[in-house]
């Protein structure tokens, strides 16, 4: 005996979309990927240049500070910071995720450093409004039970935003 489900045999086809790069600055509304706001906002408190205290010797790096906003309550987003020069080129860029920043009632604080190859060509630091907390996985990895809406790529070094 032969067991035939119909349309069984149609062609199974897994489609990922990635999310257009939101505007950069220095306090943007996080966006989901598919561009809706959250009720997040990240925002650069402070930037300076200066050592590292661990490696001085490695001269100045970009020391900057964060704030997420209404960050906490079932969603911990992440962003990218980059530290741009007045042209808004990305000199260095990270991941600062909330969930690594501390303080009380979604009013989260942290703080890292970014090594760029030009300390003296940075202008400012600033933030990606994208979500890059999702990892959801892609055709490429799963074609079963992958697809659908990723984060864009994370910056680099020359982008300009």
């Amino acid at each position: 005996m032969v067991l035939a489900l119909s349309g069984c045999s149609s062609l199974w086809s897994c489609t990922d979309t990635t999310a257009e790069r939101g505007e950069a600055g220095v306090r943007v509304r996080v966006e989901d990927v598919s561009g809706q706001p959250l009720d997040v906002t990240a925002e650069v408190v402070d930037w300076r240049l200066e050592p590292h205290p661990q490696v001085p010797s490695e001269g100045d790096q970009v020391y900057f500070s964060y704030r997420f906003g209404g960050a906490g309550t079932g969603s911990d987003p992440a962003v990218d910071a980059c530290a741009v020069d007045e042209e808004r080129v990305a000199l260095g860029c990270q991941t600062v995720y909330s969930a690594e920043a501390f303080g009380p009632d979604g009013d989260l604080r942290g703080d890292h450093w970014l090594a760029v190859e030009h300390p003296e060509r940075v202008a400012g630091v600033l933030l990606i409004p994208n979500d890059q907390s999702y990892d959801g996985p892609t055709c490429e990895r799963d074609a079963k039970d992958g697809g659908g809406a990723h984060p864009p790529e994370p910056a680099r070094v020359g982008d300009r935003l």
